[in-house]
């Protein structure tokens, strides 16, 4: 991890720290395009094709119902992980709820607020070099709640052409209606066209490589109509810890962060006396055991230890960062987790594990990453809802609103918008005579 002192770091070299590495968007999206144009055009022959020519694998059907409970071999054990996991996640999320809003602005003019449902959502589920049912959970569990209409779920295939048993469970438990065996920009597009087998939705949710957030991305601003829930890069982690942290629980969070991909985002924040010597031994003496070394190793190289002086200095960095993960692990973690602004989500005190948030505690950890947690929030149950704003007027409320409205149609020259309140006065002027 290459180590860097706060003090010593001028403004610029803060704001150079705190960016992430450069990607070549330009680049990606070259190659994306003409994946997305095919599906677009072909449809599910183009779908099979990309996905046997990256997956190594046909699948047959490409897309298909999802399997009932007694084709589902799991152990029970797992089982009841999940359903623990989902219980949590519900009841946090169904708190959630948005309720409609109704305003009498002045006298008989009445405006709402009411929340929709998006009817059609489609959910990517990365695979790769990890099965992540967890991510299956988190988007799925928000649209059960919601009470989407279609519950699209989109992974890649196994090398054996089946979709992972954990995840089939998972996606019976939340009332998904279809799984798409196939992943990166194929996928998206699937999903975002429609084709033969694979139904149109309206919004996609789910992380994924550079290639997936490419293809959403693009797919945003094209005839698709589609909507997307974030930006998303590598996952990221950023720990603040002082004296009092434990080196063993610290260099577990950052592995925990590592182990996800080589490119992880991977920084610590120590806060004067915090034991450096005994992070870097636990760092070393926890990778050798790690099942996925290479990749934490790789990751951890390009990662980054702060020296602060003071509490000020490490939210600085840490709100400079706005990483993914934010764990602080101080003595006063309560109050320095009071004074954040840029996050997406925090975990506050020694035994608060970024994992649990992963998995189980009930937020959601899909989040933004790559600097967006200055602007954008993780996955709600909002954000399975639009919002339609009603408005309804009484005669006299058209009455007392009627002069602020001619008067703002004259100043902006609209005589048209003037007229559909002034025609409706003299109505009333007439029907009284």
């Amino acid at each position: 991890m290459k180590t860097y002192t706060y003090t010593e770091l001028s403004e610029t070299r803060l704001r150079e720290l705190a960016r992430r590495p450069a990607v070549d968007m330009r680049g990606v999206s070259e190659k994306v395009e003409p994946i997305i144009d095919r599906v677009r055009q072909e449809g599910d022959a183009a779908l099979k094709e990309y996905t046997q020519k990256f997956d190594g694998v046909l699948p047959e059907p490409v897309a298909r119902q999802v399997k009932s409970p007694d084709e589902i071999a799991l152990p029970n054990q797992i089982k009841d992980a999940f359903d623990t996991a989902y219980s949590n996640i519900y009841r946090f999320h169904k708190a959630q709820y948005p309720a409609p809003v109704q305003v009498e602005t002045m006298p008989g003019v009445v405006c709402q607020r009411v929340p929709k449902v998006i009817q059609k959502v489609g959910l990517y589920i990365p695979g790769g070099s990890a099965v992540l049912p967890s991510t299956t959970l988190m988007l799925g569990v928000p649209a059960q709640i919601a009470g989407c209409e279609e519950i699209v779920i989109a992974t890649p295939p196994a090398p054996d052409g089946t979709t992972p048993q954990e995840i089939e469970y998972v996606a019976h438990k939340i009332g998904a209606t279809k799984i798409v065996l196939a992943g990166g920009a194929q996928a998206i597009a699937a999903m975002a066209y429609g084709t033969e087998s694979v139904p149109k939705v309206d919004k996609i949710f789910g992380p994924g490589n550079q290639y997936v957030t490419a293809a959403k991305m693009l797919l945003l601003n094209s005839d698709a109509l589609i909507d997307i829930d974030l930006p998303a890069g590598p996952s990221e982690v950023l720990v603040i810890g002082d004296k009092s942290a434990n080196p063993e629980f610290v260099a577990s969070d950052l592995l925990s962060q590592a182990e996800h991909g080589a490119d992880s985002q991977v920084v610590f924040v120590g806060i004067g006396d915090f034991d450096y010597d005994g992070l870097q031994t636990e760092l070393n003496k926890q990778l050798e055991s790690l099942p996925r070394k290479e990749i934490a190793t790789e990751a951890l190289e390009d990662s980054l230890i702060i020296h602060t002086d003071t509490d000020e200095q490490a939210v600085d960095f840490s709100d400079r960062y706005a990483p993914e993960h934010l764990i602080i692990n101080t003595e006063n973690a309560v109050s320095l987790s009071e004074r954040v602004h840029h996050a997406g989500s925090v975990f506050v005190g020694p035994w608060t594990p970024e994992s649990v948030g992963d998995y189980a505690s009930g937020t959601n950890h899909t989040l933004p990453t790559y600097g967006y947690a200055r602007m954008y929030s993780g996955v709600s149950l909002n954000d399975f809802f639009k919002f339609i704003t009603l408005q309804s007027l009484t005669q006299e409320g058209l009455q007392k609103i009627a002069p602020a409205v001619e008067t703002m149609a004259e100043v902006e020259e609209l005589e048209a918008h003037k007229r559909a309140v002034t025609l409706r006065l003299d109505y009333l002027k007439d029907s009284k005579r």
